[in-house]
């Protein structure tokens, strides 16, 4: 099964990422932050951030590729209608993608966004 991330349910303006940064509820382990903002809208939106103290761009862009796959690979098993961001955080710059994988799967469990 190929999993696919849509265009159109990717936050791309500053002014989305700081609603969802203020007005959602967030859950964070040592690997990564999850925001959570209910929208009523049957879709589910995201965006990855991964902010200047992790590191320079390349480190950066490797933190948001992470978070990009594994959103991509568990998507379907979480339910719709909000929007979620995803912030890594330091100790995600030296780990492989199972343990990011992981992570996210427990901070979605935390956060009840799983479908049953």
């Amino acid at each position: 099964m190929m999993y696919k991330l849509p265009k159109q349910n990717i936050l791309r303006k500053n002014k989305q990422f700081q609603s969802v940064y203020r007005y959602g509820k967030s859950y964070a382990n040592r690997m990564m932050v999850i925001y959570v903002l209910s929208n009523k809208d049957t879709q589910r939106k995201v965006g990855f951030a991964a902010g200047k103290r992790l590191g320079n761009a390349v480190v950066r862009n490797r933190v948001k590729r992470l978070l990009r796959e594994t959103y991509r690979l568990n998507q379907h098993k979480l339910k719709l209608g909000f929007d979620l961001l995803l912030v890594g955080r330091k100790p995600m710059v030296d780990v492989k993608y199972k343990v990011v994988s992981k992570a996210f799967g427990d901070l979605c469990t935390k956060a009840s966004i799983l479908d049953e």
